[in-house]
């Protein structure tokens, strides 16, 4: 009696230590997608396992622990622990049973997310496919989706999601069939299908029936990324941030991430992404990332541009295209990362179809087309950006993504001035259209408008260089100063020579005197004007407290100073310049090719820009369209 009621009193201890945390864990997992909460109650009931010497109990919390994606546990000690659970539980259980090759395509599937290898997760899964455990199959299906997430995967992930939404009407599990069914979805953002709108609305209606966390988090990001896509930018800002809350609450470990992602898509196509250089640089230092997440590079290396910081461009580009070039596994931001690296246009090529898509649609930059099309257009092949950028401006239509439309359109109108010339009429109806429709979007011009001039500007001791709402700060060097002097003389032939013998060369001019005046007497006019407008501006800023801005104006002034009296001879005279056209042709058009390609670093756009508008030879002139 004794013996009974002893073994009655340890099955109910076994079933509150183990079975209790363990029922929990899986409900918490599979019915409502809470990650969080789930590992928690994994890590109560592996414990208890473990001291109750259950080793298939053990196997099912280890099993749990893995969550519902792969590489949920991000920092190498949580991921070690959780492999080393695995592995030990693997071991306690019979191999040959179900739950065995359950935990068998974790482990491996894991390994392949680290090596980019989906080689022993698929063989699994067609091991799976010969069990008769419909749970076993849908483990590994979803296990195998995730590790192919990359851009040469598409169809194949597509098949494995259908096959999984079949599996769901066998397994039990309430949580199958929407994860099934999001799979499917993500899988036709990916491909850039038409009918991608249409799934979702399957899947929404099945999580307001009954919600799952983790499929809700994926669901918001999707639709962040589809209000990117119709132009509604301050509404894509509140979802994204939605988004990051309810990743944040499910236990999601890439809800960061993501969200970083999105607000800088929407910065981006606002021209304010200068704003999210701090929290890319926190980023992109994270161990929450991913190890083949390279989208962050690219990102920060877009901010640390518009910000003026061309260190931290430089760097982090130089990072990226290591990175690529390296044969990284190709994850689901590699094509993304790929976008921001002029470089990388020949691996970018296979997948000129394909949207530029992050994970699992997380964020959409539209077409990779027009990527390719500013590598093209950035390295001076005017005929490759032209071809390539037209296709994209049809493709983003076809996405529906109307920022990227516009602004494909914009960079078409530069390429086609680049190719056919400033005064060309379709570069201009181009511009022209681009502009209205970034204006009706709310973005930052995405085009510039006939007429309005490039402005170079000292900021500090760098130069400042604007069109419309982009700005960029680029350091001193003497062909900024010579495209300063063209852009501040608008349509008219300026002699290299007289480029070349001004005040950025004085030390390097020849001896023998020419005719031509350094600065004419119009320009040294226009400087005066300036200086007393600044004397001016000096004055009003520093009674106004506002010193910083002072002492701009202050650099300002005292370079034009500078320049007039390096200008001056003798006694006041006009210093004269050295009469050797052809050297000054060739010194001078490098010099500015070097600038325009610091600016190319800084801001694409504004360098095509200035390589449309901006021409070299004996005679050098800026001709704004």
């Amino acid at each position: 009696m004794k013996s009974a009621r002893d073994a009655g009193a340890a099955a109910a201890a076994w079933r509150g230590d183990v079975e209790a945390p363990l029922a929990a864990g899986e409900r918490a997992l599979h019915a409502d997608g809470d990650l969080r909460a789930s590992r928690a109650l994994f890590e109560t009931a592996y414990r208890e396992a473990e001291r109750w010497g259950d080793g298939e109990a053990m196997a099912r919390a280890a099993l749990g622990l893995g969550g519902l994606w792969v590489h949920e546990h991000r920092t190498t000690a949580a991921a070690a622990t959780a492999r080393t659970r695995q592995r030990t539980a693997l071991a306690a259980i019979d191999p040959g049973s179900a739950l065995a090759l359950r935990l068998r395509a974790r482990l491996a599937a894991e390994d392949g997310h680290r090596s980019g290898d989906p080689a022993a997760v698929l063989a699994l899964l067609a091991e799976a496919r010969r069990t008769a455990d419909p749970v076993a199959r849908a483990d590994v299906l979803g296990l195998a989706h995730h590790c192919l997430l990359g851009p040469d995967h598409g169809a194949l992930r597509l098949d494995l999601a259908t096959e999984l939404v079949g599996e769901a009407s066998r397994t039990g599990r309430r949580g199958d069939l929407p994860t099934g069914l999001l799979w499917h979805a993500c899988d036709l953002f990916l491909a850039g299908d038409p009918h991608a709108e249409r799934s979702l609305g399957e899947l929404r209606g099945l999580l307001d029936r009954r919600d799952h966390r983790a499929a809700r988090f994926v669901l918001r990001a999707l639709e962040t990324a589809l209000a990117v896509r119709h132009g509604r930018l301050a509404d894509a800002e509140a979802l994204a941030a939605d988004c990051a809350r309810r990743g944040e609450e499910a236990g999601d470990a890439a809800a960061a991430g993501w969200y970083a992602a999105q607000l800088g898509t929407v910065r981006w196509y606002q021209g304010r992404v200068a704003e999210c250089l701090a929290p890319l640089t926190e980023l992109a230092a994270s161990p929450l990332l991913s190890p083949h997440d390279h989208a962050c590079y690219a990102g920060l290396a877009v901010a640390a541009a518009a910000a003026g910081d061309r260190r931290t461009a430089e760097g982090t580009l130089a990072r990226l295209r290591a990175r690529l070039r390296a044969r990284t596994p190709r994850s689901g931001t590699w094509l993304f990362a790929a976008c921001g690296a002029a470089e990388a246009r020949d691996l970018l090529a296979p997948y000129a179809e394909l949207p530029a898509v992050l994970c699992l649609g997380a964020a959409c930059l539209g077409s990779v087309r027009h990527f390719l099309g500013v590598a093209a257009l950035t390295l001076g092949d005017a005929g490759g950006a032209v071809h390539h950028l037209r296709r994209a401006v049809d493709a983003n239509l076809a996405l529906g993504h109307w920022p990227a439309a516009a602004l494909s359109r914009a960079r078409l109108g530069e390429a086609l001035a680049l190719r056919d010339g400033p005064a060309d009429a379709a570069a201009g109806a181009a511009l022209a259209r681009a502009a209205r429709e970034a204006a009706d979007l709310g973005m930052a011009p995405a085009a510039r408008a006939a007429g309005t001039p490039v402005a170079v500007e000292r900021h500090g001791k760098g130069w400042r260089v604007a069109a419309g709402a982009r700005a960029a700060v680029v350091a001193d060097s003497v062909g900024m100063r010579h495209l300063a002097a063209l852009v501040a003389n608008p349509g008219r032939d300026v002699p290299a020579v007289v480029l070349a013998a001004g005040p950025a060369a004085a030390g390097d001019a020849p001896a023998a005197p020419s005719a031509q005046p350094v600065l004419d007497g119009e320009a040294k006019r226009t400087y005066r004007r300036r200086l007393a407008v600044l004397d001016e501006e000096i004055a009003g800023l520093e009674a106004a407290d506002r010193h910083d801005r002072a002492g701009a104006a202050r650099a300002e002034r005292d370079w034009l100073v500078a320049e007039l009296a390096a200008a001056a001879g003798l006694g006041g005279r006009t210093r004269r310049f050295a009469d050797d056209a052809e050297r000054a042709r060739t010194a001078v058009g490098k010099a500015i090719r070097r600038a325009l390609r610091r600016i190319d670093d800084a801001d694409p756009q504004l360098g095509a820009e200035l390589r449309a508008t901006v021409h070299t030879g004996l005679l050098c002139s800026y001709r704004p369209r």
